[in-house]
């Protein structure tokens, strides 16, 4: 009898290749030259976009390249940051989180809600909801095999509902205290720069490190790659996707919290459309849909580009802010399209 052959030893040709197709060699790595380039365009190639349209924009308006366009650029686009982040996360496990609007809002109006009684009421009681509604998600999608689609279909109208019977159907709108320690976290700056700047950047610099520097990273990687093959190597599949759900509901929530804080108050008509934002900025940034494969640096800038995009069309005056979703909607089929050829590239024959 043949003995089993080894999943992660391929066997290789002369010099260290894989035999390839028409008769040359594979690299050891199993990409071509071409895959290779095509891969790095799919992780990077957001990057250049974003400078490309930075560079050509700050020639065409002067005014877009000044240092109070720049902060007020980074301002908004932090808390879409915020939950991009955990939507990376969901994404790499090849799951989905339509809820994250309806979160953020809500997270919002309990953070004004509770700010009443300080800055810690304020942090936690949106933290304690949301994070129930994301391992809510989680449970469901991981332990009762529902589809994430569904589930988080459910929290999107559910999180929406409780914010308006929360609100008296939006008739109510609850107000931070002005000069408070929770008005100072959403307002206050340092350096001139806001402090949703530097909050947003710390959580995409810890999320990075999670992601790549520890095992539960790799776990998800895995999860999204194969759930089957992760479950076979003895990985904690279901609770890793009990746990990115989780994150992503703290995430949405402390987003919309550090949001309400921003504006003096909880407004009950944001966060509508802010999951496809959020979607779009991760695809754009390299994540793959399917699962298996993304990056943290990748959403932050698939994020900076939609919102240089909304900057400049804000620039030009003559254009409503219904283009940025028209070129959101172009981007993100050129790079979908973009992740299926390299997908399919990297098939063996």
């Amino acid at each position: 009898m043949n003995p089993t052959p080894s999943l992660t030893a391929p066997a290789t040709g002369a010099k260290g290749s894989v035999p390839g197709t028409a008769g040359q060699d594979r690299p050891a790595s199993g990409l071509t030259a071409a895959e290779r380039l095509l891969s790095l365009v799919q992780r990077q190639g957001v990057l250049a976009v974003l400078l490309l349209v930075v560079v050509i924009a700050s020639f065409a308006y002067p005014t877009f390249a000044s240092l109070d366009n720049a902060r007020g650029v980074l301002v908004q686009a932090s808390f879409l940051a915020i939950v991009a982040l955990g939507m990376t996360l969901v994404i790499i496990t090849g799951g989905i989180d339509l809820s994250v609007g309806s979160v953020f809002a809500l997270g919002g109006v309990l953070a004004a809600w509770a700010s009443q009684w300080g800055l810690l009421p304020a942090l936690l009681v949106p933290l304690l909801v949301c994070g129930a509604i994301g391992a809510l998600n989680g449970l469901l999608i991981a332990r009762a095999g529902m589809a994430p689609f569904i589930v988080t279909l459910a929290s999107l109208l559910g999180a929406r509902g409780l914010l308006l019977a929360f609100t008296d159907e939006g008739a109510t709108t609850y107000l931070v205290p002005k000069g408070s320690a929770f008005a100072e976290l959403g307002q206050g700056s340092i350096g001139g720069f806001g402090h949703p700047i530097l909050v947003a950047l710390v959580l995409l610099g810890i999320g990075g490190l999670v992601l790549q520097r520890t095992s539960f990273g790799q776990t998800l990687f895995a999860v999204g790659g194969s759930g089957d093959a992760a479950t076979l190597m003895g990985l904690p599949v279901a609770r890793a996707k009990v746990t990115v759900y989780l994150l992503s509901g703290l995430l949405a929530g402390f987003a919309g919290a550090l949001n309400a804080a921003r504006l003096s108050s909880g407004v009950t008509i944001i966060g509508t459309g802010m999951e496809l934002d959020a979607i779009a900025a991760v695809v754009i940034g390299g994540t793959l849909l399917v699962g298996g494969a993304g990056s943290i640096s990748g959403t932050l800038w698939g994020v900076l580009l939609l919102a240089v995009i909304q900057n400049l069309i804000n620039q030009i005056g003559s254009l409503n802010s219904s283009y940025q979703s028209v070129v959101s909607g172009g981007f993100l089929i050129l790079v979908v399209v973009a992740q299926r050829y390299v997908s399919r590239s990297r098939r063996p024959l």
